[in-house]
């Protein structure tokens, strides 16, 4: 299922594998969607809308579209509170912020927007929409746009809403908004409001608001800054050119740390980077083969970091291993909280996704903490956040969110930068690198041993892996083991896995379709040792290939 590796990954990015941003945007502005192409139409994944302009996928019409969409939903909602818009650094990201400018402040919509030049990481609009929302109820509140493909090349760009709540929009809300702006491009924008791009700007509308400043001095709240600054830790990381390059030295000045930032370059070629396995250019912070600069230079640090384009997702480098798998580090932070944040209520307790290691529920076992397996999507942790049922939250593609420290909610949307800035306070409070830590938790645990592969799926073929029900798999065992569960609906909620999960007592796989890319995605974790994990991924691969054949 999975591609080759690429003879070049990990290598400098070539030439030949740079886009023209110039012609990305006149792409943007000049191509028409074909409305009656599924390929062209605007479909909300897991993180939103996704998309390229060459490919007619991301363009002038699909933004105005949907954020006329998202206009429309406020109004049904009752929501008359400003509206929080950030945008990352990818080439199309500043087109597609002046296109949704135009329909906002057609609408009357008070926007708030960073100083001219200010990058916007997703958590800063999380924290944004919360702080305004706080205390607030009713017509008052606000909500946010955050204008990203998150890690996905430099030829994408992304859309993404978040509602009062202040996480990723649920499933009902982005399917309204995704039936809304498809039939605005079946009537050629017809009912579409803009006002012209020149003057949104000027407007009284548009609002300048400080994210930066407000996220960095709230951020001490999250991390104990004042213990890793005596602990004298030598930090580094990498903002991989995105959102939060800005970010970065203003924390390191606020809480006086010696942290290194190793670039402060933005390029929408993102020509600095190595190439990934598949030789594309990715901004992710958990593949070795896009990190290489950063894990090339570990032993200048005690402990060194990365955020992907949005700064929604963290990638931990260790002077003991290198380059942590997010499953590895998720653990770490797991037990870490569980056992160091006495300020938090008894009932909140660990949210992973069902495709996050298994070790965590170990983990959650021995500290006598509570667990909520959900499905994938953080959008599914947004109401155990708000209610306090949750401390930390994650998933298995290295997005996590934490309380402050007294407990009180910080996010309610993925936050690289605090679950990266959390290293820091563990190496400082243990001694120890992440790295280290999680070999003394399986020492104690048992190692789990996981591997993701990834293969080609046509929207059909994932139609029909989301539509998987356990009485499609009536397998009795698995790998060697009788299996002791087979889920479709996830234990945390209730809710549809979009996809299956086979277990048993040492091992387990999931299989479910992307949400972003036209793939499915199969996962597999053993307790035992690799033949077991290849046996389990090899019966899973060839269930799932059955299955949408």
């Amino acid at each position: 299922m999975s591609a080759a590796r690429h003879p070049l990954a990990g290598q400098p990015a070539p030439p030949d594998a740079l886009i023209d941003p110039e012609a990305l945007r006149e792409a943007y502005f000049s191509r028409r969607p074909d409305p009656a192409s599924p390929e062209q139409a605007v479909a909300f994944g897991t993180s939103g809308h996704r998309g390229s302009s060459l490919d007619g996928s991301f363009n002038e019409w699909h933004v105005l579209a949907i954020t006329q969409a998202v206009c429309d939903y406020r109004r049904r909602a009752g929501i008359r509170g400003p509206l929080f818009l950030g945008a990352d650094t990818h080439a199309l990201s500043a087109p597609a912020l002046a296109s949704t400018l135009e329909v906002l402040v057609a609408h009357g919509v008070d926007v708030m927007l960073a100083p001219d030049g200010q990058f916007t990481p997703t958590p800063a609009v999380s924290l944004a929409i919360l702080a305004f929302n706080e205390g607030r109820d009713g017509s008052d509140r606000a909500d946010g746009i955050v204008l990203t493909p998150s890690h996905n090349p430099p030829r994408d760009g992304g859309y993404k809403y978040n509602p009062p709540h202040g996480g990723p929009a649920e499933a009902a809300i982005t399917a309204d908004i995704q039936a809304a702006a498809n039939a605005y491009l079946a009537r050629s924008l017809n009912g579409v409001l803009r006002r012209d791009p020149e003057r949104a700007l000027a407007t009284s509308c548009c609002h300048v608001y400080d994210f930066q400043s407000r996220y960095v001095e709230a951020l001490g709240d999250v991390v104990d800054f004042d213990l890793v600054r005596a602990a004298g830790l030598q930090l580094g990381v990498d903002p991989l050119g995105g959102a939060g390059v800005d970010y970065w030295p203003a924390i390191a000045e606020r809480y006086r740390l010696p942290l290194t930032v190793v670039s402060t370059e933005v390029d929408p070629r993102f020509a600095f980077m190595t190439l990934d396995a598949d030789g594309q250019i990715r901004m992710d912070p958990s593949s070795t083969w896009a990190m290489r600069r950063l894990t090339a230079l570990r032993d200048r640090f005690d402990v060194a970091f990365a955020c992907d384009t949005d700064h929604d997702r963290h990638g931990i480098v260790t002077r003991s291993g290198g380059l942590m798998p997010p499953n590895h580090y998720l653990s770490v932070a797991a037990d870490y909280l569980l056992r160091h944040r006495p300020a938090w209520a008894p009932e909140a307790g660990i949210g992973k996704s069902v495709v996050t290691t298994a070790l965590i529920d170990r983990i959650a076992r021995r500290l006598g903490g509570p667990l909520l397996d959900m499905p994938v999507g953080f959008k599914w942790f947004t109401e155990g956040l708000c209610a306090g049922r949750l401390g930390f939250a994650c998933e298995e593609s290295a997005g996590a969110t934490l309380r402050r420290r007294d407990g009180r909610l910080w996010t309610t949307d993925k936050d690289g930068i605090a679950a990266a800035c959390l290293a820091a306070e563990i190496t400082a409070r243990t001694g120890a690198d992440p790295g280290i830590y999680y070999a003394g938790l399986t020492a104690d645990l048992g190692e789990p041993l996981a591997d993701r592969v990834e293969g080609p799926a046509t929207r059909a073929q994932k139609a029909q892996l989301a539509a998987l029900t356990a009485a499609d798999l009536p397998a009795r065992s698995l790998a060697g083991e009788a299996v002791t569960a087979v889920l479709d609906r996830a234990p945390g909620n209730g809710q549809p896995l979009g996809g299956i999960k086979v277990c048993t007592a040492n091992g387990w796989f999931a299989a479910r379709p992307s949400g972003t890319e036209d793939l499915y995605k199969v996962y597999a974790e053993s307790f035992r040792d690799e033949a077991h994990l290849r046996q389990l991924m090899r019966e899973a691969r060839q269930l799932v290939d059955a299955a949408i054949a």
